[in-house]
């Protein structure tokens, strides 16, 4: 059987397919790569320590090969392998737990030589293609009530893994990839509704019975209080480079309040554009991102097939939560959760899944009807 599904990854018709790209997508993502690694090479300065920005450029060449696997690769034979994509899924997310490195009392990561690798940022792809394929071949029993049971019950298993390293920002990124793939699959509002007021209800229990560890509830009580000094250190210390860096910026590689910043080479890469570049640069990254969700927008509107249609909602569902998420997180708008900013973000793992994500967004589009602009 894996022969066989192995056998017809390319398709059929992959020969016969045009050399077609959604170039606007390309350039996009193509733009936000490259002001990432501006940043981090920014972040060297001063002393000139750019280990961080080598490593990043390796580990996005090492990203091409995720990328053009499901740039080429039928969607079709991610659905037909659902299954072991699914136990495969399950499997590293219990190694993660058994075999993980504790770093700061979580153990989220795996460590392969010099690198570590984060498997629940590669199990929210894996969830999108499994949960896309749950729907799919159950397209005449999307309103039923079992099949909307049965699809939380699709998620929990890595949902609770997840929750035990512990990782609430990717816990809630796996609902939120459940809620866009479950909009488009045309699960009834009044159930999505239901859940959404239940989801609530248990987070206040969870919150005023102490079951939310004491940093978590910390960061969501840093966004009501000021202390320099606590919890909302990284906040404070983010909109001190965000005022220094006013309309203009203070110029590329003259930024010194960012090093500051707690985490100013990943969750907070924002601030060193925020500082060096000003409104300016801001808001070109903004535009940047704004361009590239309107094209994944556009191969989730063209997409004829269910499959790749809940697909493209699944991606375009857990990038835009990480950037507004990420970027609220750097305004303190919302809380600190550990979100990477998408193509920003120093890390591997992060890297890689969203270069898969656009992969995946290329093939889809190829396959479909020609884009409009």
């Amino acid at each position: 059987m894996i022969s066989r599904d192995f056998h017809g990854a390319l398709g059929t018709d992959a020969l016969q397919l045009r050399p077609r790209f959604d170039f606007w997508l390309i350039l996009a993502t193509a733009l936000l790569i490259v002001i990432g690694m501006l940043a981090l090479y920014s972040v060297g300065q001063p002393g000139g320590d750019f280990g961080l920005f080598r490593k990043q450029a390796l580990l996005f060449l090492i990203g091409l090969g995720p990328f053009f696997a499901f740039l080429f690769v039928d969607p079709s034979f991610w659905r037909r392998v659902s299954s072991w994509l699914y136990l495969i899924n399950l499997a590293f997310l219990g190694l993660v737990l058994v075999k993980g490195v504790n770093i700061n009392g979580a153990k989220r990561w795996i460590e392969i030589g010099s690198f570590q690798f984060q498997p629940s940022e590669i199990a929210k792809l894996l969830l999108i293609l499994t949960l896309s394929a749950f729907y799919a071949n159950r397209l005449g029993e999307i309103k039923r009530f079992s099949t909307f049971l049965l699809s939380l019950l699709h998620i929990a298993p890595p949902l609770l893994l997840i929750l035990r390293e512990p990782h609430l920002g990717a816990s809630m990124v796996i609902l939120v990839a459940w809620a866009g793939i479950s909009i488009c699959a045309g699960v009834p509002w009044r159930m999505l509704f239901g859940l959404l007021i239940a989801t609530a209800a248990l987070f206040v229990v969870a919150y005023q019975s102490g079951l939310l560890r004491p940093y978590q509830l910390d960061r969501i009580g840093a966004m009501f209080k000021t202390d320099e000094r606590g919890s909302d250190y990284q906040q404070t210390m983010a909109a001190v480079a965000f005022g220094v860096g006013g309309f203009g910026g203070t110029g590329y590689l003259k930024g010194e309040q960012k090093i500051q910043v707690p985490e100013h080479h990943n969750d907070f890469i924002f601030t060193v554009v925020g500082e060096e570049g000003g409104l300016v640069g801001c808001t070109l990254v903004l535009v940047a991102f704004a361009f590239f969700f309107y094209r994944a927008w556009l191969v989730l509107y063209h997409a004829e097939d269910s499959f790749g249609r809940m697909v493209a909602a699944g991606i375009l569902s857990i990038l835009a939560f990480h950037t507004v998420l990420n970027l609220g997180m750097n305004i303190a708008l919302t809380p600190v959760v550990g979100l990477w900013l998408p193509f920003l973000s120093y890390g591997g793992t992060a890297l890689w899944l969203c270069l898969a994500c656009v992969g995946l967004l290329l093939n889809l589009n190829r396959r479909e009807q020609k884009l409009r602009f």
